[in-house]
């Protein structure tokens, strides 16, 4: 019999971004039309909302089908994919016009302006999350789903 474990993992990767996305789209609604805060941020929320649970999804896949060869824990396999999304997500964001890039900072939409040391830290961070939310989260539902 066939179990599905490619199935399965896709489904466990897409969990947790499927769950988080709209608590963010929330809290841009409410910034947006409750506070009536104006700035362009959903010509840079779409995309992603439509990409990065398909990505987890995959990435997920690509951990079931390299974990008996690499043996790589799944929290490490998790903190790689800010490495591929964030500077993936600049060059399509550049690409677009969301996203200015100068010589010792990043401008977003043509009014923020965030420096160099400061996405650094974000990525820290960002890579410290996918650790937690892989080894915890998406473990766990792979556990659930008899992959893990």
């Amino acid at each position: 019999m066939n179990t599905h474990p490619y199935l399965r993992a896709f489904m466990a990767g897409t969990l947790v971004p499927t769950l988080v996305l709209p608590l963010l789209l929330v809290a841009l609604i409410v910034l947006r039309l409750g506070m009536q805060i104006s700035f362009p941020i959903e010509r840079g929320l779409v995309f992603p909302m439509a990409l990065v649970p398909a990505l987890w999804g995959v990435w997920s896949i690509l951990w079931q089908a390299s974990h008996e060869s690499t043996h790589l824990p799944l929290g490490a396999h998790g903190a790689f994919l800010p490495l591929l999304l964030m500077p993936g997500g600049a060059l399509i964001a550049t690409q677009l016009g969301v996203l200015n890039l100068g010589a010792s900072s990043a401008t977003w939409f043509n009014s923020i302006t965030i420096p160099y040391a400061l996405v650094a830290c974000f990525l820290a961070v960002a890579i410290a999350a996918y650790y937690l939310a892989w080894k915890y989260i998406v473990g766990f539902v792979n556990r659930v789903l008899g992959i893990g």
